[in-house]
């Protein structure tokens, strides 16, 4: 048996690591440690195609043992949004029991310095990597996103996402120095000395609470940024999404264990059906920290409720493109297209609301109506999703009944441009698939606007029909300030409707994308790159990954002392 690593082997290990992700979020270019391509799995300990579905298969109706403290129960009920019942048991906790359990393990996680603590998440990160197949099950069975968007958002790019928290994290804590000296001259007297000692200290306890869409790519940044900066970590998954979550705790706890340090600092918050832990747990006093992605009615609670922790929100917006003109419209179409329809639009970033002028558009094609357009892009849809096998693996199944019933009632709120239709998934008959509506609306009536401007999270999209591009632009400014927005995107030739648009996302804190025609989408962010949310608009306080989304995980306390 191979002996377990120490802090140093694990440093000696990952540095490397650790140093090319500090470069690559100080440069923002394209950077990776993480293959997006199944056939790159296999070698070196990780687990090929095949390995990986047996291993998921394994995990089908068993009891999921974490060794926690305070185990009072056994809870699950996962059922698959492809049909299957997954069976999987996990631990119910007795907080009152695992909350100070969780506590004990912090001041020598504390005392192990910031590139320890960022070389054992690297470890935990690497050996989830190396289960990447078997993860991308697990996403897929509780998300209902199809194998090979699991594989690559559920796998390589939510590790980028927890490396690069890492990275952030350990940037920030060693920006102050770990002791000074400190000499004041006093004249003709002896010179005041002192040394300084600075230790970045951990908030308490972090709380992260998982979403049923992205349970890793959006429950990993919080995550390892918590347990970076020294803070333990309490995962409250998605009662619908617990699987791949508590995989990530198992990995976790046994990486600390292995290094030396209390498997307790990472712990699974699993529920009972209607028990809304959540809820509980957030306005606990040891919990000092929460990172939430959800309902914007459960993130408002949490900012007003929680007011003993930090706060981190990932809410919802209504994402908004302005069509204006092109010089590529068939690029411009088959992007939207794909954009609309990848999960059911089932992504906090996937556009809603497409501002186009009643007057119509210019492109490279010669003028076209709004009526043409909308047309234009519907047949867009229609021909990317045309054969169902392309279509399965776009679109995934529908993640709970909520979304089908927003599909199914938004055909009633104007004229249809784009039905929906159903979808048979060959190997999963059960699967809920739909292709996506597109309605088209007049922005100048208040019934539509009652509509186009709350937030119908699925595979739903408005044409809305506006005056000029001066009023897109416009209405573009207000759905920002009042609903937010995760992603803006515009097309336009004209440099003077670029530079408005660009001013209002500069003002109101969106995130633009201009022109896309090619294989990078609105709904898509790179680790290391791109800014996922601003943390300046309603949609989200804060963005995945920055400084601030760190630096308030801990405080650095000082010791001086006469020299």
């Amino acid at each position: 048996m191979a002996a377990e690593p120490t802090t140093h082997e694990l440093i000696a290990r990952h540095r490397p690591t650790l140093d090319q992700a500090l470069e690559a979020i100080r440069t923002r270019a394209y950077w990776s440690p993480h293959p997006e391509h199944p056939k790159a799995y296999g070698e070196h300990g990780s687990l090929d195609a095949a390995a990986g579905k047996a291993a998921f298969d394994a995990l089908l109706g068993t009891r999921l043992d974490l060794g926690q403290p305070g185990t009072d129960d056994w809870v699950g009920g996962e059922v698959s949004p492809y049909g299957i019942d997954l069976g999987v048991s996990y631990p119910h906790a007795d907080i009152d029991v695992l909350l100070p359990a969780m506590r004990a393990g912090q001041r020598a996680w504390r005392d192990a310095g910031a590139e320890a603590r960022a070389a054992v998440c690297l470890e935990i990160l690497k050996r989830i990597s190396d289960r990447t197949h078997e993860f991308a099950h697990t996403v897929m069975h509780t998300s209902g996103q199809a194998f090979l968007m699991a594989f690559q958002a559920g796998g390589p790019h939510a590790q980028d996402r927890g490396l690069e928290a890492v990275a952030y994290a350990y940037a920030e804590q060693v920006r102050t120095p770990d002791t000074a000296e400190w000499t004041k001259p006093q004249g003709k007297r002896d010179p005041l000395a002192l040394t300084k000692a600075f230790t970045p200290v951990p908030r308490g306890i972090a709380l992260v609470i998982g979403c049923n869409t992205f349970p890793t790519w959006n429950g990993y940044p919080g995550l390892f940024a918590s347990l970076a900066t020294g803070n333990a970590v309490l995962v409250k998954p998605h009662p619908r999404a617990v699987l791949p979550l508590a995989l990530t705790v198992k990995t976790a706890r046994e990486v600390l264990a292995e290094a030396g340090f209390d498997a307790n600092l990472v712990a699974l918050a699993a529920e009972r059906p209607g028990e809304g832990i959540a809820r509980t747990l957030a306005t606990r006093p040891e919990i000092r920290i929460i990172d939430y992605t959800g309902s914007t009615a459960f993130g408002d609670w949490l900012e007003a409720n929680a007011r003993q922790a930090q706060v981190y929100t990932e809410k919802a917006g209504v994402n908004t493109v302005l069509v204006e003109s092109t010089d590529d419209y068939k690029g411009m179409l088959a992007n939207l297209a794909f954009s609309l329809s990848l999960y059911s639009g089932q992504m906090c970033t996937t556009p809603q609301n497409l501002l186009i002028p009643r007057t119509g558009i210019r492109t490279d094609e010669g003028p076209r109506s709004y009526d043409e357009v909308a047309a234009d892009l519907a047949k867009a849809v229609d021909a990317l999703l045309g054969d169902d096998a392309r279509a399965n693996a776009l679109l995934g199944a529908i993640v709970n009944p909520d979304v089908k019933a927003r599909l199914e009632a938004a055909a009633a709120l104007g004229e249809v441009a784009l039905a929906s239709r159903e979808v048979t998934h060959p190997d999963f008959p059960d699967a809920v698939v739909r292709t996506p509506v597109i309605v088209k609306l007049d922005g100048s009536k208040p019934d539509a606007e009652a509509a186009y401007l709350s937030e119908c999270f699925g595979p739903v999209s408005f044409a809305v029909a506006v005056d000029s591009a001066a009023d897109a632009v416009e209405l573009l400014r207000r759905t920002v300030r009042e609903k937010g927005a995760m992603t803006v995107g515009a097309y336009t030739t004209d440099e003077e409707v670029e530079q408005a648009v660009r001013e209002v996302c500069l003002e109101e804190a969106a995130q633009l994308s201009l022109n896309l025609t090619g294989g990078v989408y609105v709904n898509q962010t790179a680790a290391f790159s791109d800014f996922h949310g601003s943390g300046g608009n309603p949609a989200a306080n804060a963005a995945l990954t920055d400084g601030a989304f760190v630096a308030n995980r801990f405080r650095v306390v000082e010791v001086r002392r006469q020299a």
